[in-house]
């Protein structure tokens, strides 16, 4: 339990969820084992920046962090998250949108109905 890297200062429970269940979600890292995956070697990747997937559950990890159960389109399977290594395909805000221009725009929109294909 002493490499559990643990921001004291940082109470996410405090706050409401991040994302909600059923929402689309990218991630932003590579998510490896940390041994919480049963039946994998512990380090192995997981998930691949770019992996889209949905939240499915929400729980909490040592009554500080919210952990995310996202069901990763691509893999079949689900796997643990922290807020912090996903990021929201369905509800991102205004001003990043408009910050994002046309371009970036469509390309999110592509990545959005690729993911609606593979639920189907």
């Amino acid at each position: 339990m002493g490499d559990i890297n643990r921001d004291n200062e940082v109470i996410e429970i405090a706050e409401p969820p991040r994302f909600s269940f059923g929402e689309r979600v990218v991630s932003r890292t590579i998510i490896r084992n940390d041994g919480t995956f049963n039946g994998e070697d512990v380090g192995k990747v997981l998930v691949n920046k770019g992996d889209i997937g949905f939240v499915r559950s929400i729980g909490t990890f040592l009554q500080q962090y919210y952990i995310y159960a996202v069901e990763w389109v691509d893999h079949g399977y689900q796997v643990g998250c922290r807020a912090k290594e996903l990021m929201t395909l369905d509800n991102l805000p205004e001003d990043i949108l408009a910050a994002l221009g046309a371009d970036k725009i469509a390309k999110l929109e592509a990545l959005k109905t690729k993911s609606d294909e593979k639920v189907q």
